[in-house]
């Protein structure tokens, strides 16, 4: 490995200290910018293949989170400061949670509310696919000398995959239970979250640059004290990473952690120069980014502590890692790679290279963790392994021209491999986001449900959107009750797995409801319970039962638009 360390000599100037300069981000933002209209088209395909029949979500992935973004954004057009889940109808005190959504709701106004929701939704996509775009880069800056090959180093980290393109090409064989990482996980890669999830990419990019300012500002030296302006800025980048994402807030700390412990061993162990105090500076500085997001996360403590919701949301919201053979295929690529670098960055600057390799290192303990949340946690560990790798093939490329300079100077066969080894995996990790475009380009161009809903049923939704007051509730099936906060300020007893309290419990009592052997006494006894004035009646409550609510008493026809009808219950 001594053999591959890369060219000495400082690199690239930045101003401030920065460790990339504008013309760098002007062309990241050039990049990012191309990216972001190139994943617009299968959104401007569905919006283009709406007609009289069908209406476009505005999704074309994740469509049931998707309608959950857009029910939290309705919710604040309609005067929400506090989150409180449509989803459910159990009591609800209100959290400081996705506040961008609640935000962005009220940019939106009467006519064509939703239409506005999804252009604003979209704007915050772009918004946070920049930010995400020249933040990932300053983070590869930090490891990777070469502009070239940070330029590369950003493609395979906003657009990258693994190896889950064989499953997919192979049919399905090949010994994989389940759907590989590279479709599902944005918390895996990431390319998922750049499409359609910005408030993944946006605490994504706050959870690097709190990493670069802690890396730039908090360098383990004797003397001197970090700037107040830094000190300030970890502070914002932290809490704004919470208030995005709560777990990128969480995770800056847990890497910061790992790297102060590094840190302390380092001193312990090595008898380092600089010595305990400069770590008390490095620790300072920690400590001082820490008062605001600390300070919120102490007030999220306490909400979750005393709101029964939240821990029963908490309960609900389980994200366990698949078997370890799909890390493997998700990771082989770049695993050896990522290795290789990890030393060659830790003998070059132990400071610097211990971040990325602790971090690197942590992700199968973070994958498998004693929680719910266990596939969530490997978040942002697709950048890290995406530096050491880089790092790498930089100092592969050193190595070649030592190797044949030594040979007579002219480039050979160990230089030509050695450039073209990072195109190489840029081309071994695009196909995976292809194959995803390509499966939202058909889902648009095919109107495929559930990103298309008729047009008779949001005629419903827009009529109790007008007829509704906030925070009426509503029974309806699951994947009905699903769509319908999303157009209409409205809750409904169940259609969202993890903030539809008591899930189970709920989509029995709904599935009851719709049955014919259900006496009337019971079904108005759950309206009471789910404090409920409509119930809907259209293909997919028929499919739990035939039921037909024009028999009951307590129920009185308000509108109907073809299959799809909505009453109003009897108090």
């Amino acid at each position: 490995m001594q053999s591959m360390v890369r060219a000495p000599g400082p690199e690239p100037a930045a101003e401030s200290g920065w460790p990339s300069t504008a013309g760098e981000r002007r062309w990241v933002l050039v990049f990012a910018l191309l990216l972001l209209a190139l994943t617009t088209l299968p959104y401007l395909l569905g919006f283009a293949m709406q007609g009289e029949a069908l209406r476009f979500t505005g999704f074309v992935f994740g469509v049931e989170d998707g309608n959950s973004y857009l029910a939290k954004m309705l919710s604040g057009a309609y005067g929400a400061w506090l989150f409180r889940t449509p989803y459910t109808v159990f009591p609800q005190r209100g959290v400081l949670m996705y506040l961008p959504y609640l935000l962005l709701g009220k940019l939106g106004g009467l006519p064509g509310l939703h239409e506005q929701l999804v252009g604003l939704y979209q704007a915050f996509r772009w918004l946070a696919g920049v930010l995400l775009a020249l933040a990932a880069y300053d983070f590869l800056a930090l490891f990777v000398r070469q502009v070239r090959l940070r330029r590369l180093a950003l493609a395979v980290v906003l657009l990258g995959g693994g190896l889950g393109w064989l499953w997919m090409l192979s049919g399905g064989r090949g010994g994989l239970s389940e759907l590989p990482l590279d479709f599902y996980s944005p918390e895996t890669f990431g390319f998922l979250a750049f499409y359609g999830l910005p408030h993944v990419a946006l605490g994504r990019a706050l959870l690097l640059w709190g990493l670069v300012i802690y890396l730039v500002n908090g360098r383990l030296e004797a003397g001197g004290r970090p700037p107040w302006r830094s000190v300030i800025l970890l502070n914002l980048a932290w809490l704004g990473a919470g208030l995005c994402q709560p777990l990128a807030a969480a995770l800056l700390g847990g890497v910061l952690g790992l790297h102060l412990l590094v840190q302390t061993l380092r001193c312990a162990l090595c008898r380092l120069d600089v010595g305990w105090q400069a770590l008390g500076r490095a620790l300072r500085f920690a400590a001082a980014g820490f008062v605001l997001p600390g300070a919120w996360a102490a007030v999220s403590a306490a909400s979750y502590l005393t709101d029964p919701y939240l821990q029963t949301w908490g309960q609900q919201n389980v994200l366990l890692s698949p078997p370890i053979s799909q890390y493997v295929l998700a990771y082989l690529l770049l695993a050896p790679l990522a290795a290789a670098g990890a030393v060659l960055l830790v003998r070059e600057d132990a400071w610097r290279g211990w971040l990325p390799a602790a971090w690197a290192l942590a992700l199968p303990v973070l994958a498998y963790a004693p929680t719910n949340l266990q596939r969530r946690l490997p978040d942002g560990g697709w950048v890290a392994l995406a530096a050491l790798a880089f790092a790498a093939l930089e100092g592969l490329q050193h190595w070649a021209r030592q190797a044949e300079e030594k040979e007579g100077g002219e480039a050979g066969w160990r230089t030509r491999t050695a450039w073209a080894a990072p195109l190489a995996l840029l081309v071994l990790v695009l196909p995976s986001t292809l194959l995803l475009i390509a499966g939202g380009l058909q889902a648009a161009g095919q109107q495929v449900a559930p990103a298309f809903l008729p047009t008779d049923q949001v005629r419903i939704f827009e009529y109790l959107a007008q007829d509704a007051r906030p925070g009426d509730a509503a029974l309806a099936a699951f994947h009905t009750s699903n769509a319908l906060p999303a157009w209409a300020p409205l809750r409904v007893v169940t259609g969202h797995g993890p903030e539809s309290a008591n899930f189970a419990i709920a989509q029995s009592m709904v599935e009851e409801f719709y049955q014919p052997g259900t006496p009337d006494a019971r079904r108005r006894a759950m309206l009471q319970v789910f404090r409920a004035r409509y119930v809907l009646w259209g293909p997919e409550e028929r499919q739990l039962g035939s039921w037909d609510p024009h028999q009951a008493s307590f129920l009185v026809p308000l509108e109907r638009e073809g299959e799809y009808e909505v009453f109003e219950a009897l108090r």
